[in-house]
């Protein structure tokens, strides 16, 4: 697992190391920490390249120059004074920060500690936080980090530099495990970002989402200041259940067990509340104004960065079919 070619001999990514260790000084972590350094930057950059960096391209918020409206262009972006000046609707453009900061919420709770496939999906969120730190760290920009593992919460303030950014990633790496039990609070950790203001930038919660959804009005209130984007980690196992017999299933943030029989009404209903759970997930983000980027454990996270990034820039780019528009390039 913590070989870097072992995927591409067959035509794909590595999976993510494995950062079971937990020592900082531990050489296997830093080999693990470099070999996910390199798959992210030779494997997306050149890939995500734009007028800015990002996984989120998008108009960005400097102010730009001001255009003729076009069908499908954001109301909300109307430049009212030249439409008031030229008698016809125009709206203003918009480019990325030169400085942008960018905040990483990143749940380590107990439910993270869990994999079927590939990877645990804890492996899978520091590697989520590597290509959001790598891909908006870059230059002057300035990346900070709120972890928790349910039990407690570490803020890593936001600085620019490469060395800091290694610095973080170790910090998220050897975040320790919560005690048996422990139920995290993703609400709490979202809100926290907002204590004390900071400067507009880029939110990114990484988290499962599992649990209540008790969170949105608290990310809501960050969208009001930041962009967002939440990277959801799954598992096979959290959409369904093998026909496997008697299983003992624990709830991890919970500690309490229960033995149950795989019947095809059993993983039935499972299949059916986690799709429902799911669901209710994503209403909750769109209502936020937050796209959302799936990673699974046993799928391409890389290729699945691609995909997610590829899709915005369309999404972003269609209107401007026909027209002489530069292309959005910005993180925001």
């Amino acid at each position: 697992m913590d070989t870097p070619s072992s995927g591409d001999q067959h035509g794909q990514h590595p999976a993510p190391p494995s950062f079971a260790r937990g020592e900082l000084r531990d050489p296997r972590l830093a080999a693990a920490l470099r070999t996910l350094e390199l798959t992210v930057k030779r494997k997306l950059d050149g890939i995500l390249h734009g007028e800015h960096l990002g996984l989120i391209p998008g108009p960005g918020s400097e102010p730009g120059d001001a255009r003729p409206y076009e069908p499908g262009d954001d109301v909300r972006q109307m430049d009212w004074s030249v439409t008031a000046r030229t008698t016809h609707p125009h709206v203003r453009q918009t480019v990325a920060d030169r400085e942008l900061e960018s905040w990483i919420v990143l749940d380590l709770s107990a439910s993270l500690d869990f994999g079927t496939a590939g990877s645990e999906k804890r492996d899978l969120a520091v590697a989520a936080s590597a290509a959001v730190t790598y891909l908006t760290g870059g230059g002057a920009n300035r990346i900070g980090a709120l972890v928790s593992n349910g039990a407690t919460t570490t803020r890593i303030p936001a600085r620019s530099g490469l060395h800091h950014r290694q610095v973080l990633l170790r910090r998220i790496a050897t975040t320790p495990r919560a005690p048996s039990g422990t139920r995290g609070s993703l609400d709490s950790v979202i809100d926290s970002l907002r204590r004390p203001p900071r400067r507009r930038g880029l939110a990114v919660i990484i988290s499962d989402f599992l649990g209540p959804i008790d969170w949105e009005r608290s990310l809501r209130a960050v969208s009001h200041r930041h962009d967002l984007l939440a990277i959801e980690v799954i598992d096979p196992r959290d959409l369904s259940l093998p026909d496997v017999g008697h299983v003992v299933l624990q709830d991890p943030e919970s500690g309490e067990t229960r033995e149950i029989v795989t019947s095809r009404r059993i993983r039935r209903d499972f299949a059916l509340a986690a799709e429902q759970q799911r669901a209710a997930v994503e209403t909750a983000l769109r209502r936020c104004g937050c796209p959302r980027l799936t990673l699974r454990t046993d799928s391409d996270w890389i290729a699945d960065i691609v995909r997610f990034v590829a899709a915005r820039r369309y999404q972003f780019s269609a209107p401007a079919a026909g027209a002489a528009r530069r292309p959005p390039g910005g993180s925001l």
